[in-house]
């Protein structure tokens, strides 16, 4: 079983996220990123409130909460993440900006070659013992990000330009192998700490909850606030609340050996489903 895990963890893992990354890729063009340039007021409102306000409820949360300084670090991990790429599917069933979304999860994705790294580094110095920094190279995580999400996500893009017909007849059966590889990567980060589980999902589960929660919540005031339409609104709120729970366990598990770490990506990636499918019937039964 030892081996078995291994292998999940070390081969398996990084493979699923290179591939979901590369689907990300496959569904990318050039006016997804211009959308920037012509669309700044809803992008920045969103990466604002992803890349700023999420990690700082995170924190808030971790130090208020009674929880082991694995876990707290575990729920830095998973929201420093990127949004999933999931977000953009749910995001058409509550009839949102899916450009916007599109957008959010493609550059926000790149951008965690940075950001992780920081969010996750910074972190470990304020909530664990200051040893822990000193085994973490924050080059060493950076490069992990650049190839294991950057590189991927631009050979989608390339396979895209060079082969759009190939690619866009490939794209639909790809998401839909990228789905299974995050259930089985979900499932095998749960199987590794199955004689811990029940123990840690009981010290994961509620702060995770409340953070899913109160961050679509911030999101969806700060939308509705500064953002230009409803639309933009219902992606921006999902956009925040979907986490990429593959790249999260993939942190945890390469940079920190998995154990507790990998827990609260796994509570979240469980709970932001639930709660993000409630936030679609809601807003359709709404609007």
């Amino acid at each position: 079983m030892i081996a078995y895990m291994n292998i999940v963890t070390d081969v398996i893992l990084p493979l699923a996220l290179a591939f979901i990354m590369f689907v990300l890729g496959l569904g990318l063009t050039g006016s997804d990123f211009l959308r920037v340039v012509k669309q700044p007021r809803d992008f920045f409102v969103g990466a604002f409130s992803q890349i700023i306000l999420l990690p700082i409820i995170a924190f808030i949360l971790v130090k208020i909460w009674p929880i082991a300084p694995e876990l707290a670090i575990g729920v830095m991990i998973i929201a420093a993440a990127p949004g999933g790429v999931t977000s953009n599917l749910l995001t058409s069933f509550a009839k949102g900006d899916v450009a916007l979304s599109i957008s959010l999860t493609a550059i926000i994705s790149l951008l965690c070659v940075i950001t992780i790294p920081f969010i996750v580094l910074t972190s470990v110095g304020l909530l664990a013992d200051s040893s822990i920094t000193q085994d973490i190279s924050l080059i060493g995580m950076a490069r992990d990000m650049f190839l294991i999400v950057t590189v991927p996500v631009i050979l989608g893009m390339l396979f895209r330009g060079f082969a759009s017909g190939m690619a866009l007849s490939f794209e639909p059966i790809a998401k839909k192998i990228s789905t299974v590889l995050f259930v089985l990567v979900l499932l095998g980060a749960i199987a590794a700490e199955r004689e811990n589980v029940v123990s840690y999902f009981a010290q994961a589960g509620l702060i995770t909850l409340v953070l899913n929660v109160v961050m679509m919540v911030v999101a969806y005031f700060v939308a509705h606030s500064l953002a230009s339409g409803t639309k933009q609104k219902k992606s921006i709120t999902i956009e925040c609340g979907l986490q990429n729970g593959t790249l999260a366990i993939f942190v945890a598990t390469s940079i920190f050996g998995g154990g507790m770490y990998v827990i609260p990506a796994a509570t979240y990636s469980l709970i932001m489903f639930a709660t993000s499918l409630i936030f679609v019937y809601l807003v359709r039964k709404i609007t």
